[in-house]
């Protein structure tokens, strides 16, 4: 399994433990007096969990397991990989401290970084995707 891979897949199951903690929270914020700014990570609890924990783990496992690109660089530039990851991550944790504590500038930045990910990460994959 290529190191990214399990970079992309060891943060999902992160975010995944950390988004159902925090849905816990949000439905026990009146029960355990917690602040009410925890009402607000609604979103934030979807987005860790679709795009932390879901998208990420597809991410990992397609770098990993479709065809390979060639025999000399069988996954493409491993660089691209990394950028794909890093601007993933980035932009969720922007949004994670934007959306409830209400930075508004934070949730374009943070939309951007994503999309430019998942642009990525289409035109990496998309010519490992053919017939054996």
């Amino acid at each position: 399994m290529p190191t990214i891979t399990r970079y992309f897949i060891k943060t999902a199951m992160l975010y995944f433990a950390f988004g159902l903690l925090l849905g816990f929270l949000i439905s026990a914020r009146s029960l355990l007096n917690l602040p009410s700014f925890i009402a607000n990570m609604n979103p934030t609890y979807l987005h860790l969990l679709v795009v932390g924990w879901i998208t990420q783990l597809i991410i990992g496992v397609a770098y990993w397991m479709f065809p390979k690109f060639s025999k000399a660089e069988p996954r493409g530039d491993e660089r691209v990989g990394w950028a794909i990851y890093a601007l993933l991550n980035i932009g969720l944790l922007l949004r994670a401290v934007g959306e409830p504590f209400q930075i508004g500038w934070l949730l374009p930045i943070s939309a951007i970084l994503q999309f430019f990910a998942v642009w990525m990460f289409v035109i990496v994959i998309w010519p490992r995707v053919k017939e054996r």
